[in-house]
């Protein structure tokens, strides 16, 4: 059907008004399941250290009676140590943007204030899930705190033989593990390295994964239940993940998270982990250059490996 002749139409006119909505989505996920159910502590130096110790195995402890007893050999602690790493985001906004009128934020640069500082939380949450190496830095480079998998030598499911492991010196963990071949992440992989845990001591409650093996583990036999409670007049729940798997050591929340690396999973005991900070999240003031207002948004940090062999990790599994 054809417009009328004369008609005069918007494709046309000028002067409407636009419609821009106020309010600025971003789904960008901001969970940090590991950050979140682990400690925090306060350090005071560039290389944080403490240590660990361990009793002797047990065993049938038979004495002669009467018999004068030789002191038992003491064995030393163990110092361990991480070395605090600076992250920062800087936004930088011009005058002008800060004085037109924005939609959906009152300042540019509170906004992108409050937008930085939300990613560099997730930042912090993928270096102490990772598998990089301490690193003590130098004028020219920068300080690395080593990552949770780069502290689990001890209780590992290596799913290939051509995976090498980390190596421990001046108590840091300097080399970071090297993958081998992907395959397909199992309930025994799982199993031992629960097992592998148990073993030393720890209790883990937690396994943290990416999406892909979460969806994997959903699978496994040993869920808890798949139902959720209900009135009895009303109809039972499907419950499409695994929350909490059953193994013959106890119960250990099973959750997805988008920050562990994609070939890992972690299974952690979290009473024995800790992000200690030496300097916390703030802001701070740059100076001003030309017509324009900088910010630094600074944290200063290393991750606390209390003691690792409480933890395991199963690695490398397919992540797709």
């Amino acid at each position: 059907m054809a417009v009328p002749a004369g008609t005069f139409t918007g494709y046309s006119a000028i002067g409407e008004r636009e419609d821009l909505s106020d309010i600025v989505h971003d789904i960008s996920p901001m969970d940090t399941p590991f950050m979140s159910n682990i400690s925090r502590g306060s350090a005071e130096a560039t290389f944080v250290e403490w240590q660990t110790d361990v009793l002797d195995a047990a065993a049938v402890n038979s004495q002669i009676e009467g018999d004068n007893p030789d002191a038992n050999t003491a064995s030393p602690t163990v110092r361990l140590g991480n070395y605090a790493m600076i992250s920062w985001k800087v936004p930088r906004v011009t005058g002008t943007l800060r004085a037109v009128n924005t939609a959906g934020r009152r300042d540019e640069l509170s906004y992108q204030i409050a937008k930085r500082g939300r990613e560099l939380k997730r930042d912090i949450e993928t270096a102490i899930c990772g598998n990089q190496a301490a690193t003590a830095g130098a004028a020219a480079s920068a300080r690395v705190c080593a990552g949770y998998g780069a502290w689990i030598w001890d209780n590992q499911t290596k799913t290939a033989t051509s995976q090498t492991t980390v190596t421990v010196t001046s108590g840091a963990p300097l080399t970071a593990p090297t993958a081998g071949t992907a395959v397909a992440f199992t309930v025994g992989h799982l199993k031992d390295t629960i097992s592998a845990c148990w073993d030393d001591g720890g209790d883990p409650t937690v396994v943290l994964m990416g999406s892909f093996n979460k969806k994997a583990a959903s699978g496994f036999a040993g869920i808890a239940t798949l139902y959720r409670d209900t009135n009895p007049n009303e109809p039972a729940t499907l419950i499409g993940s695994a929350d909490v798997y059953v193994s013959d050591f106890g119960q250990h929340q099973l959750a997805a998270s988008r920050f562990v690396p994609a070939g890992n999973v972690l299974v952690a005991d979290m009473e024995y982990w800790s992000v200690d900070y030496l300097r916390p999240i703030q802001q701070e003031t740059l100076s001003k250059t030309g017509d324009s207002d900088r910010r630094l948004i600074l944290a200063e940090y290393t991750l606390c490996a209390k003691s690792p062999s409480s933890s395991g990790k199963v690695y490398t599994v397919t992540s797709s």
